[in-house]
């Protein structure tokens, strides 16, 4: 069977493809991300989410040829402008006040490569409306979890705590974790590298 390898140390990319029941290595891609988003400045979401997977994906398989690499990648796009993941509470508490009672979309983009260049590429979308939470609310939300705000594009995690911060909700689950799981079996099954 193919090798497979994520393109990535993000816990719960890792923990999605443990739970599916495939074996594989993670590892941390040498690609400058600040740097590349510099010089996409203007692109739009989708582009911006499809090109930071892409390059993920071939930076390690560059690396390890024989094997299919997993690159993704996800952009927070409301009205057309990126989100990043929040640096500090501060960033996350002012961001989640921008999106408070407005539509945003999960922009999730995954590429596979192999043999050092892009074999399969997928974008999934996830529309999020979040309600008008009030501010004690929003205060009690960020001293419960802290740091965790950090580690999501919407500084909320919608398998915890943070699906109180939603009124609507609409698309693939694994789409909004990060990783649209079911093309990506799919295609996966198609060459080969997971039991059809």
């Amino acid at each position: 069977m193919t090798q497979l390898i994520l393109a990535s140390t993000s816990p719960a990319r890792r923990l999605l493809l443990s739970q599916a029941g495939l074996s594989f290595e993670a590892r941390q891609p040498e690609v400058d991300e600040r740097n590349l988003k510099n010089n996409l400045t203007g692109s739009d979401p989708q582009t911006l989410a499809s090109t930071l997977a892409r390059a993920k994906a071939i930076s390690v398989a560059k690396q390890s040829p024989d094997a299919i690499v997993i690159g993704a990648d996800q952009v927070l796009n409301c009205d057309g402008k990126a989100f990043d993941k929040p640096e500090t509470i501060e960033a996350a508490k002012q961001q989640l006040e921008r999106l408070r009672g407005r539509q945003h979309w999960l922009e999730t983009a995954i590429c596979c490569a192999w043999k050092g260049e892009a074999a399969w590429h997928h974008l999934g979308r996830a529309r999020l409306v979040m309600r008008q939470f009030s501010d004690d609310f929003l205060s009690r939300y960020l001293d419960e979890l802290r740091l965790d705000v950090l580690t999501s594009v919407g500084g909320y995690k919608l398998e915890g705590l943070g699906v109180q911060l939603f009124d609507v909700v609409e698309g693939d689950y694994f789409t909004i974790l990060g990783l649209p799981l079911l093309p990506l079996l799919g295609f996966l099954r198609s060459r080969g590298a997971v039991p059809s």
